[in-house]
Order: structure tokens, then sequence, then C-alpha cells
């Protein structure tokens, strides 16, 4: 099986048994020094622990869970890891001078009892200047393993894969100064784009402040400083969410979100759109106008009956790109679209939400599902029916997350039991995860100029 640049598989599709496997690294560097290394990051994507970066100086984690055979092979027995150890991934960094363009045709392959059961190819041509690359990243969710072809370059070599993990690097020794005169004073810098951002919501949102630089910090972790993108929610309306709206849960998570698209977007705007069994499109949530909004949007529009996901999506890439395109083709745009989409159940029209998201991937528009309510994965059902009835099958959701015949990955999906349960840091890292992967293959594929 090829896995292509972004795809996210299940680990358990490839290794049907067991836990143990290896990642095989063929490369043809075409004369440059690269060196291998496997990073084991925490909940947070980061490298608490630096026993956990194996390489050429240390082969193997404390649990024996990651080795290094050789230069370039990786042997992975995933139950030794500890809890804390969220996701593995797999990186390359020259050592010496060169760039990642000048990789030939070079694999990774994964082996399972000795069989090839997966392959992902990359080459040279997919770079510029980056001297290390993330390759593939393991991570946990919903209870097993997932792989992600990744792909992404950084123009710093090893040490800059470890300040991007949160690890640190022994500082070199600094020269002496060439004179005693001190350097003439730098001119102050301009006001940034952030100072004034931080400003209007004092003046305009003063209760979002303090959840606008959250996002700042956020974005920031993530490599995302600057980055512009056009911001959607989508809500489902249906009368099951009555309990999350009337105790006020909802309305507190939209200006979370509210927050990250003041990063995002310098206009201050949140675009909304509503769905139960029809698709609403009221005004759009602003900084000045976000206390009680989502009130005010209740009583003009009350709950319906129905959940369909399908009219809402079709709704929402109208409205970015009314013109729509060749079927097949891809749309390129300047900026994103990132969609927030919520919802607390099953949807009645699957064919059309999936016919949905995969013509859709051929559009700069990332999708960010997010189920609310105690998931039936997993249940015991030796419980009453009532208890199970009151869990949620989310099967649907996650199927869109790793939907085939799509031009591109463009969607992710996690579930909460209750809007208010991540916290603010949390919500946010689950926001960007997978999204700050899609940007390069979106840039990649020509969706975005």
């Amino acid at each position: 099986m090829d896995i292509a640049r972004g795809q996210r598989i299940k680990l358990q599709d490839l290794i049907s048994t067991g836990s143990r496997f290896a990642v095989d690294l063929q490369l043809d560097t075409g004369g440059i020094s690269v060196d291998s290394a496997c990073f084991g990051l925490d909940a947070q994507r980061k490298l608490s622990d630096e026993r956990y970066m194996t390489f050429f100086n240390q082969p193997t984690t404390p649990c024996k869970g990651v080795s290094l055979d050789g230069a370039n092979r990786f042997e992975f027995d995933l139950e030794r890891l500890p809890p804390t150890i969220d996701a593995l991934v797999v990186t390359l960094a020259i050592d010496g001078p060169g760039a990642m363009n000048g990789l030939r045709p070079s694999a990774l392959h994964v082996v399972h009892e000795g069989v090839e059961v997966a392959a992902h190819r990359f080459d040279g041509s997919a770079f510029a200047a980056e001297r290390a690359i993330m390759l593939i990243e393991l991570y946990r969710k919903d209870g097993g393993w997932r792989l992600n072809a990744i792909g992404q370059g950084f123009n710093g070599g090893l040490d800059a894969l470890i300040v991007h993990f949160g690890g640190t690097v022994a500082e070199p020794t600094p020269n002496p100064p060439a004179a005693t005169v001190p350097p003439p004073a730098a001119p102050p810098p301009a006001p940034s784009a952030a100072i004034s951002l931080e400003k209007r919501v004092e003046k305009e949102a003063p209760h979002l402040v303090s959840l606008v630089k959250k996002v700042g910090l956020s974005l920031e972790k993530a490599g995302l400083s600057g980055h512009k993108a056009r911001v959607a929610l989508c809500l489902d309306i249906s009368a099951s969410m009555s309990r999350l709206y009337s105790s006020g849960q909802m309305a507190a998570f939209t200006e979370r979100i509210l927050a990250l698209a003041a990063r995002f977007d310098d206009d201050g705007q949140l675009d909304v759109f509503l769905f139960g069994n029809e698709v609403h499109e009221p005004e759009p949530m602003s900084l000045a106008g976000s206390r009680g909004y989502v009130e005010r949007l209740l009583k003009r529009y009350p709950l319906e009956g129905g959940t369909r996901y399908g009219v809402a999506m079709q709704a929402i890439r109208r409205h970015f790109y009314p013109q729509g395109g060749r079927p097949g083709k891809p749309i390129s745009d300047r900026l994103p679209v990132y969609v927030m989409f919520v919802t607390d159940g099953q949807t009645m029209d699957e064919k059309v939400s999936e016919q949905q998201i995969r013509e859709a991937s051929f559009e700069p528009i990332f999708w960010q599902f997010m189920g609310i309510g105690k998931s039936n994965k997993g249940s015991d059902k030796k419980k009453g029916f009532f208890a199970r009835l009151l869990e949620t099958d989310f099967s649907f959701l996650e199927k869109l997350d790793t939907l085939d015949g799509r031009y591109i990955d463009n969607a992710n999906f996690f579930s909460v039991e209750r809007p208010d349960q991540p916290s603010d840091e949390e919500l946010y890292e689950l926001l960007l995860l997978e999204y700050k992967a899609w940007l390069p293959l979106a840039r990649q594929r020509g969706l975005l100029a």
C-alpha cells in the first residue's frame, strides 16, 4: 500500500496483530549527510522527556518501545510505550551543507513480521531550502494508533526540530566582543498587528482579552504566528441541543471560536451557519456584538427537528466560493477557510455529506468536526438500554475524518462530553493539530496560492 503525503490511516489496517513493526528508510541523498531521529511526544506534541528522542547518540527509549537499528531502521513495540507518549514523529535532518531539495527518489517502508505492508515515497521536489523533514507521525486516537504522512520541512536542521518539539540544545560558546563600544540602539519597532488587535479587543470585547492572548500563544506553539485565514462556525440547532444552549455552554464555546477568528482574520468577525433540518446564515458574530449573540440567534432561529450535515456544508461552500469550479479541478485562493463544525448527533443525509466533503477536498477549506456527547464507541453491551441510549454514535463523523476518494485529507474529528470540557489551551491545541499539517499539503496541491 502506497501512502501519499497528507494521508492518514489507522495502523490496525496495516498491522492486524500485535504492536511490533519496523520503519525502514531507503534514502538516496545524492551525497548529502542525513541523520534520522524519532521524537516521542506528549499530548501537547512536546518532547517533555528527552529520553524519548531516539537517534544515533541515544538509540533506544527507556521502555524499549522505540529503538534505532543501524542508521535508518526504527523498530517499534507500541505496547511498551508509557501513556504519556501520545505521538511518535520520524524525521530526517541534514548534518553539514546541503538542502532537502537534493534528495533523490527515496522511500519509507512499514514492515510487519518481515513483510512490507505500506510505503511512503518522497524526493526533493517538494522542498527548497529546508534542512529537516518530519516524514511520518504515529499518534493515538480513539483507543488506537494512526499514521500520518506529514512531509513537512524546516529550514533549520536537527537543532530546529528539537526546539520545535520543546526540547533544548546546547548554546554555542559566544565569541568575545570585537570592540568595547556598544552598538547604536536599534530604532523602536513599529506597532504590530497583534498589539492593534489586543487594543481593539480591550475596547470592543474586554471579556475576550484573556482568550485572544491564549490563542496567540497556541498559534505561536504551532508555528502559525501571523497566519491568516477566514473562519466559519457551523452550529447544530437540532432539538437535542436544547440543554447545551439553555445552560450557556454553547454561548461560551462560540466566544472561544470568535477569539480564534479574531487572531486569524483582522475583520473582527466570525461567519456563522446554523443547521437542523434546514440551514440558516445569520449575521456574523462580531467582537462588539459578542455578548448575548447566541441568545439573540435562538430567538430568531428556534431549535429544529432533524440533523442534516450535507445542506450546511453545501451552504458554507457556496458562501465562500459562489462561482464554484469545474468538477474535480482544484480551486486556488490566497487565504484558507477554517470551518468549525459542531454537532451532538448523526446526520440524516450521509450520502450528501460524503459527496460534499469529497467535492470540498478540491477547495482550500479545512473542516474541523467536533461531536458533543459521550461516545458509545467501545460501549459495554451489558449496560441497560437507557444507559446506552444516552451515549452518542459518532461513527459517521469518524468516517468523514478518514473518508476515501478525496483530493487531499481536508477534515479532522474529535469528540468531547461537554463543550466546556477541554481547557482553553487544550481546545486550541486540538483545533490546530491537523490544520497545521493540512496547510503545507494544500499549498503543494495548488489549493493555496
